[in-house]
């Protein structure tokens, strides 16, 4: 028999949770659920679709170093000591994440695609993957958002005669020596390239849809718990978590002042088109450029979750802390307010306690 054009033979395995990803929520989780009790590789299952320890960081940019890194949280039971701060932070954090699968013996499968989750038989979700299917009784869906790049549409995109790339495809600044280079986008990973950019480029230009909110000073408790909370109540609503950068601002250090008063980070408002030749804007200005750099985020990946129609009318998908209202089984870790270092390792152990009454038979507030 074939299904989503893999071959199956075998009837879907019975797992109790299953565990989508292997980033910090889904380490986070895996922690927790063997503190539980539960036994790694037997009573809950690791899936990662990335082909080494590191989540989304193994993916980063060479010149990204731990160093800049910022708010990298330690996971649960094992801090993250000695780093060079002067490593490339894919390298450091990628060692770190492997020695934690190792510790606690974690068995994460990879790489494994999760490609749909559906209604199953006898209360179970049906896990189908590229290493066959499993009946879970439960969900943790920490697939967080690298998979899921976001490149907004606008005119004469398919005009433009240069090149286009993501942050996803950011190789560094020495791409882009000697070029004119068009940065789109008002976050953190958008400002790191024109930083990087503009000493090796020929020009550079920067457009944002917002004008730019630098934060000066410490990101206090309190300022983390309002952020936090406004995140939350969107996701409560049923709507998109937005940007992090939205409700915390950026943060002002030095390298940023030296970009605003050089003129490098002399933002300008989103441009009408593109042409053959670079961004025309409203007032009729226009920059030429060799390459557009999109660094426009990236959104929830939980295309795995379709066939369940979980999202709501906002087009979000409602959650209640980690759980999804529609379907208790399934928690999203890593998702809107638990979308950081820090926030994915309480929203772990949230979902395992909530997840552990749903094994035991307990009543779960819907």
């Amino acid at each position: 028999m074939k299904q989503n054009g893999t071959p199956h033979s075998e009837a879907p395995r019975p797992v109790d949770v299953l565990v989508a990803g292997a980033g910090q929520a889904g380490l986070s989780a895996a922690y927790h659920l063997r503190r539980s009790g539960l036994e790694p590789g037997e009573d809950f299952l690791v899936l990662d679709h990335a082909p080494r320890p590191g989540g989304a960081w193994q993916f980063r940019w060479p010149t990204l170093t731990y160093g800049r890194v910022h708010g990298m949280h330690a996971l649960p039971g094992m801090e993250l000591t000695g780093a060079d701060d002067s490593r490339p932070s894919a390298e450091v954090i990628g060692a770190y994440f492997r020695e934690y699968e190792e510790t606690f013996g974690l068995r994460v499968r990879r790489p494994v695609h999760v490609r749909a989750v559906r209604e199953g038989d006898g209360g179970r979700l049906l896990v189908e993957t590229s290493e066959g299917d499993w009946a879970a009784r439960a969900l943790i869906s920490a697939t967080g958002t690298w998979d899921r790049p976001f490149w907004p549409r606008y005119p004469g995109q398919e005009e433009f005669r240069g090149r286009q790339l993501h942050t996803a495809g950011y190789p560094g600044p020495e791409a882009f020596a000697g070029r004119r280079v068009l940065v789109v986008g008002g976050g953190t990973s958008a400002v790191q390239h024109l930083l990087e950019i503009a000493p090796v480029a020929a020009a550079t230009a920067w457009a944002t849809r917002r004008p730019p909110e630098f934060r000066e000073g410490p990101f206090d408790e309190d300022q983390g718990r309002q952020a936090v909370a406004r995140v939350d109540e969107r996701v409560r609503q049923g709507l998109p978590p937005r940007s992090v950068v939205s409700v915390t601002g950026l943060p002002m250090n030095e390298a940023i002042r030296r970009g605003v008063a050089d003129g490098t980070l002399a933002r300008r408002p989103m441009f009408e088109r593109l042409t053959a030749e670079g961004a025309v804007w409203a007032d009729g200005s226009a920059f030429e450029a060799d390459v557009v750099l999109w660094a426009t985020g990236f959104r929830a990946a939980v295309d795995h979750l379709a066939p369940l129609r979980l999202r709501e009318p906002g087009g979000g998908i409602q959650v209640d802390g980690t759980r999804v209202v529609r379907d208790p089984r399934i928690h999203l870790v890593g998702y809107g307010p638990s979308a950081s270092t820090i926030g994915a390792n309480r929203a772990g152990r949230a979902a395992v306690r909530e997840i552990g009454a749903l094994l035991a038979g307990e009543a779960v507030a819907v």
